[in-house]
């Protein structure tokens, strides 16, 4: 921690934030939307991690979100000081699990109803597909970011994922989906326009300097509770520019261009080598977890961290910012990117005291052994401390030589470099046949369930002939993490 201390310490940066509409670098009050927040406060999404607390610099938040009851006005250009005071009994030490509060309602979601999941043996565990032709997803849907939130009375399930459509704007953008059990998804079509909808959040960026004008796609929600709001709510995202990296020196591998395979190449998925497009972490805060303000870093573009140097094994790109809360300013983000040297996917690890500067900590997990399911390297990892044993496991995606994905399973005592396989096969692996995500799976999300068998769901993404994607969910068998298999219907 002594370099996350040199860089980080006691200081206190002022950062510039922009709400996700925003056109310039620094916005003026007319390139700002006013989020539109209900003075109903039952409306709000009620959320509730009493055991944490923020600052009294996070004040400054309440001109961008309007506490419940209040007259909202013109958002001016702002500027907050964003460094909370975490410790390890934030909500993200119980994630994917939030309590309620006691005396807290459910949201009136004026969406529509959950279509229950296809259960046929061709559609074996698919518990989200694509929206309907006129939809803003109806091309793509994938990276889930899934969290449960229990009360006395109630169960609610909340999904931000990213989709694509059609049209001359065909960039990825980023959704809300809801739920009752976590398996009937309820979405929306259009642009949310309440705190009790749900349907597209938050959209790349015109700006010419930014680094997520293309495609924005979801990697970890992080969830600070705070005196003056029910919650406040961090999203970490991977954001795609326009910039292609050449890896004509490459040795020829079949992989595709980092989070944006489907629909970009043939018919099994992929894409021709050298058409990667550079992407960068960013972070996003809000207060119902639909209208997002994005945060800049200290990079140019507003991203949270920078490409290493050429010698370096992420000199190429970062993607797949997953955050997780250790203890005491301690927070740990794992992303992964492609090591040209050793050709293959990787997964390195940075750390930050305040959630948005960040200190590269190194390499932590490259490829698997040759012939392995992931002997190309690993990505997208889904990294959750076990509230049972103690430790940390992380789910990640595996690329095998032909480019196939399978998710496989890691785990750590510290979460630092002391990660092992649990095993040398997948815990999870394309289905046979005809099933829908018969070409691949992967961008894993880990929910641990609080029941009698102590029970995991593996939310991810999956894609099969032409491209065609959806969102599945595995169970494992009891707390033997070593296997899941597809979700095929409730057992009466």
């Amino acid at each position: 921690m002594d370099a996350v201390a040199a860089s980080a310490g006691s200081r206190i940066k002022t950062f510039n934030v922009l709400m996700s509409s925003s056109t310039g670098r620094r916005a003026s009050p007319t390139n700002l939307i006013q989020p539109v927040f209900s003075s109903s406060r039952k409306e709000m999404l009620p959320l509730y991690t009493c055991s944490k607390t923020f600052p009294n610099r996070f004040h400054s938040l309440k001109r961008l979100y309007p506490c419940s009851g209040s007259k909202s006005s013109p958002v001016p250009p702002i500027s907050c000081s964003m460094k909370p005071r975490i410790d390890k009994n934030n909500a993200t030490n119980k994630n994917p699990t939030t309590e309620l509060h006691q005396k807290s309602t459910a949201p009136n979601l004026d969406t529509p109803p959950a279509n229950p999941p296809a259960t046929s043996t061709s559609s074996q565990g698919l518990v989200f597909d694509l929206g309907p032709s006129n939809s803003w997803d109806c091309l793509d849907v994938g990276s889930p970011v899934v969290k449960r939130y229990i009360g006395d009375n109630e169960e609610r399930w909340y999904m931000w994922y990213h989709g694509r459509h059609g049209g001359s704007n065909s960039s990825k953008s980023i959704g809300l989906a809801v739920s009752s059990n976590g398996i009937h998804w309820a979405r929306g079509g259009d642009t949310v326009r309440s705190c009790a909808d749900a349907g597209m959040v938050m959209n790349c960026r015109n700006s010419w300097w930014a680094f997520d004008t293309e495609s924005i796609r979801p990697s970890e929600m992080v969830i600070m509770s705070s005196p003056m709001y029910s919650a406040v709510y961090w999203l970490y995202y991977t954001g795609y520019s326009s910039d292609e990296i050449d890896l004509s020196g490459v040795p020829t591998i079949s992989f595709g261009n980092p989070e944006r395979y489907s629909g970009d190449g043939d018919d099994n998925g992929k894409s021709a080598v050298g058409k990667i497009h550079k992407s960068l972490p960013g972070l996003a805060c809000s207060q119902d977890g639909r209208h997002w303000a994005r945060i800049e870093g200290d990079h140019h573009s507003g991203a949270l961290l920078d490409v290493g140097s050429e010698k370096e094994w992420d000199s190429l790109f970062i993607a797949g910012p997953h955050v997780i809360v250790h203890e005491n300013d301690d927070l740990r983000m794992y992303y992964y990117s492609f090591d040209k040297d050793n050709c293959q996917f990787s997964i390195g690890l940075a750390r930050s005291r305040d959630g948005i500067r960040w200190v590269k900590y190194g390499k932590i997990l490259g490829g698997g052994s040759s012939g392995s399911f992931d002997e190309c390297g690993v990505k997208n990892a889904c990294v959750v401390r076990n509230r049972k044993a103690g430790n940390y496991l992380m789910a990640y995606e595996g690329v095998a030589a032909d480019g196939k994905r399978s998710i496989g399973m890691a785990v750590s005592e510290d979460g630092l470099k002391n990660w092992k396989r649990l095993q040398e096969g997948p815990v999870l692996q394309p289905s046979e046949d005809e099933g829908w995500d018969n070409k691949g799976v992967g961008s894993p999300c880990l929910v641990q369930m609080e029941n009698s068998i102590n029970e995991w769901r593996l939310y991810y993404g999956g894609f099969g002939i032409g491209g065609r994607t959806g969102i599945g969910m595995a169970l494992s068998g009891g707390s033997d993490i070593r296997t899941f298999r597809r979700w095929a219907g409730f057992c009466l």
